[in-house]
């Protein structure tokens, strides 16, 4: 199913590159849109660990897919 990137909420599963693969993904934090980019930080793992943490970034009229 495809959701705005505006619709986009922690907790959410999505479907992004992450360590240059596609990869299903937690959010983890929804940084805010600046205008041209909305900022996602996002991880793999079912447990929240910084190390495992990347920055995804999406046009504001974005379409992602969330994982079911």
């Amino acid at each position: 199913m495809k959701v705005s990137v505006l619709e986009i909420r922690v907790g959410d599963r999505i479907l992004a590159y992450f360590n240059t693969k596609m990869q299903i993904c937690t959010v983890k934090y929804v940084l805010g849109a600046d205008g041209n980019t909305v900022a996602l930080s996002v991880f793999t793992g079912t447990h929240y660990r910084h190390s495992a943490s990347r920055i995804v970034r999406f046009r504001p009229d974005a379409l992602i897919d969330l994982a079911a």
